[in-house]
C-alpha cells in the first residue's frame, strides 16, 4: 500500500483535488452555500475540474447562476448543474431532495456546506431559530431524504459519503434542547451561542449518522480553519471572533503584522482542502 501524501496548512484545495483527481473522476457530487467568496464555492470549483457532475445548491438563484458562470469561465469541461435550496424551508427542503432524487445520475457525495447569517434572534419559516434550522435542522433532513440515493451509490470499491463543514466552535457549547424546538425563548439566544450549537449538532449528527449506517455510509465533520467569508464580513461577528482569541481585529495586529492571531488564518482555497 503506498503512503498518502503530506498535506500542510498551506495545501490548496486544487492540489488535494489533483492528487485524489482519480477518486473524484465519475462522482456526483452536491455542495450547499456556494455564494462566491464562500467555501462552498471553493469546494465546487476544486471538484468541478474532476467529478462528473456537481450540484450547487443554494437559496438565491442569482447567486447559483453567478457561482455557475465563474465555474465554467475557469473550467470549461465543468459539468455544473444548480439546485434551489431554502434550508430554512422545510418545505423547500422536501421540494430540493425531490428533484435530486429524480436525477438519472446517482449521488456519491453530499456536502453540507451552507450556514446561516449571524445577527439578531430571528425564527425560519417553520418557527425554528436560524442557526439551527439553516445549520442543521434542513441539513439533517436532506440527508434522511437523500439517504437512499446515496446508499444506492455504494459498490465493492466506493462508500458514499456525507460531509459536515462544522467548526472548532463546537466546543463552546453542547445543544441547548430548548432552543431546538418551535418558537424558542429569544432570552435564551446569543448569536455565537447558537452558532456554536448548530455546529456541535453538526458534528454529533455525522458521528451519530457514521454509526448507524454501519459501514454504507461514511460520515464526516470538519473545522476548515478561521476564514473571512461573507459570514464573517457581516455586523456583529468580528467582534465575537475577538472574544474568542481568533483575531485581533481591529484594534491592534500581531507580531506578524496581521489581525489574526498566528497560527488560525487560512485562505478560502486552504480551508477547503480540508
Amino acid at each position: 500500500m503506498s503512503s498518502l501524501p503530506t498535506f500542510t496548512s498551506i495545501t490548496t484545495a486544487k492540489e488535494v483535488a489533483t492528487v485524489f483527481a482519480d477518486h473524484i473522476r465519475g462522482k456526483n457530487v452536491l455542495v450547499t452555500g456556494p455564494t462566491i467568496n464562500g467555501l462552498g464555492f471553493e469546494t465546487a470549483r476544486a471538484l468541478a475540474g474532476y467529478a462528473n457532475l456537481v450540484v450547487i445548491a443554494g437559496y438565491n438563484l442569482e447567486r447559483l447562476k453567478l457561482a455557475e458562470a465563474a465555474i465554467t469561465a475557469e473550467i470549461p469541461s465543468a459539468n455544473i448543474r444548480f439546485l434551489v435550496l431554502d434550508l430554512a424551508s422545510l418545505a423547500s427542503v422536501r421540494a430540493a431532495a425531490a428533484q435530486v432524487n429524480a436525477y438519472p445520475e446517482p449521488l456519491h457525495v453530499l456536502i453540507h456546506n451552507a450556514a446561516a447569517p449571524g445577527g439578531e434572534f430571528k425564527l425560519s419559516e417553520d418557527h425554528l431559530e436560524m442557526h439551527l434550522a439553516v445549520d442543521h435542522v434542513g441539513p439533517f433532513l436532506l440527508t434522511k431524504l437523500l439517504a437512499p440515493r446515496l446508499l444506492a451509490a455504494k459498490t465493492a470499491s466506493y462508500t458514499p459519503r456525507v460531509v459536515y463543514v462544522s467548526s472548532s466552535a463546537h466546543t463552546l457549547a453542547g445543544v441547548d434542547l430548548a432552543m431546538l424546538c418551535t418558537n424558542p425563548d429569544p432570552a435564551r439566544y446569543s448569536v455565537y451561542g447558537a452558532y456554536a450549537q448548530a455546529k456541535t449538532a453538526n458534528v454529533l449528527t455525522a458521528r451519530e449518522l457514521s454509526r448507524r449506517a454501519g459501514g454504507r455510509i461514511n460520515a464526516y465533520s470538519l473545522h476548515p480553519g478561521t476564514i473571512f467569508t461573507n459570514a464573517q464580513l457581516r455586523e456583529g461577528v468580528k467582534e465575537h471572533m475577538v472574544a474568542l482569541g481568533l483575531t485581533a481585529f481591529p484594534t491592534r495586529r500581531n507580531s506578524n503584522g496581521r489581525h489574526w492571531v498566528e497560527g488560525q488564518q487560512r485562505k478560502f482555497r486552504t480551508g477547503v482542502s480540508t
